[in-house]
């Protein structure tokens, strides 16, 4: 091999400017955006409005991520890893505009610190700062459990994404139109496997009725606005997720019947200390999630390389 063929010359740069051991590509996501907060609006709503979405996709991206090596087989596993890179990539151009929205979200590592916004807000954040939808923290139990949440996730988020493609914030918009996509892919794909499995063997059906009922609870939490969320509607810039709920029961109700499979009735799932996860809280289950997530970035806090 000559030096000219080499792959890893892309990592031996001639300066010495420090990288953070953690991050994975040191590019400024919104480069060449203007990411100018429009007129009128709170750049701190704005922001939080953007961690919300974030965080979903952080912490369902990190639930797909522990397949790996343990899916049904290597096409599904594949499949599932890459649609956590999809959520991946929605999550560090999500937090990336939070911070331009307004700096005060981003959490203070030191004056020196490498950290980039995007990775601060992953991994120095406490479970009670986290504004996910609680959804997106459960455990991934077996298969059929983790198709029904993705097919839950996928069909909200991307009714949602669709209508952010006409926000009168240009970042936003660009990235739910690049996020349609993604979506439109992750809510198809979970679809199938739904009817495979729910119209399958007595025992597939079994366990996606199961995989149903277990998520269903949280279900309801999906369309209940924050204050963000209704401001930034009325502006022109959010979702109010009550507007995609016909939409959504549509989507699910279409899939369902063709799977053979009941949605649930019944009360959602209780919440802690009467807060849902967009307002901090949360179930046990995210506690344990960011102490794996975030235990080595947080050990070695400003580690270089």
């Amino acid at each position: 091999m000559t030096d000219h063929d080499n792959p890893f010359d892309g990592l031996l740069g001639s300066d010495d400017h420090g990288r953070w051991a953690f991050g994975g590509n040191f590019d400024d996501p919104l480069a060449g955006l203007d990411t100018t907060v429009p007129d009128g609006i709170d750049g701190l709503a704005l922001a939080r409005y953007c961690l919300m979405l974030a965080d979903d996709a952080l912490l369902s991206a990190q639930r797909l991520a522990e397949w790996s090596t343990r899916a049904p087989e290597l096409e599904e596993e594949i499949a599932l890893i890459n649609i956590g890179l999809d959520l991946l990539g929605q999550t560090r151009l999500l937090f990336t505009r939070a911070a331009a929205a307004d700096p005060a979200v981003v959490p203070h590592i030191s004056d020196t610190s490498p950290i980039p916004a995007e990775d601060a807000l992953a991994f120095f954040r406490d479970p009670i700062e986290y504004r996910n939808a609680r959804l997106c923290e459960l455990d991934n139990g077996d298969f059929a459990q983790t198709i029904t949440r993705l097919l839950v996730f996928a069909a909200w988020r991307l009714a949602c994404f669709e209508r952010l493609c006409e926000s009168r914030d240009p970042v936003l918009s660009a990235i739910a139109d690049k996020g349609v996509k993604e979506l439109t892919y992750h809510r198809d794909y979970a679809a199938r496997w739904v009817v495979v499995l729910g119209s399958g063997t007595e025992e597939s059906h079994r366990r996606m009725q199961r995989g149903l009922e277990r998520i269903w609870p949280f279900v309801g939490e999906l369309f209940e606005p924050t204050a963000e969320e209704t401001e930034l509607a009325a502006a022109g810039v959010g979702v109010d997720p009550v507007t995609v709920r016909a939409e959504f029961d549509l989507v699910l109700d279409t899939i369902l019947r063709a799977a053979e499979l009941t949605a649930p009735t019944g009360r959602a799932a209780a919440t802690g200390s009467g807060r849902t996860g967009r307002h901090g809280g949360h179930t046990e289950a995210l506690d344990l999630l960011l102490g794996e997530m975030q235990s080595l970035a947080r050990a070695h806090p400003e580690a270089t390389w």
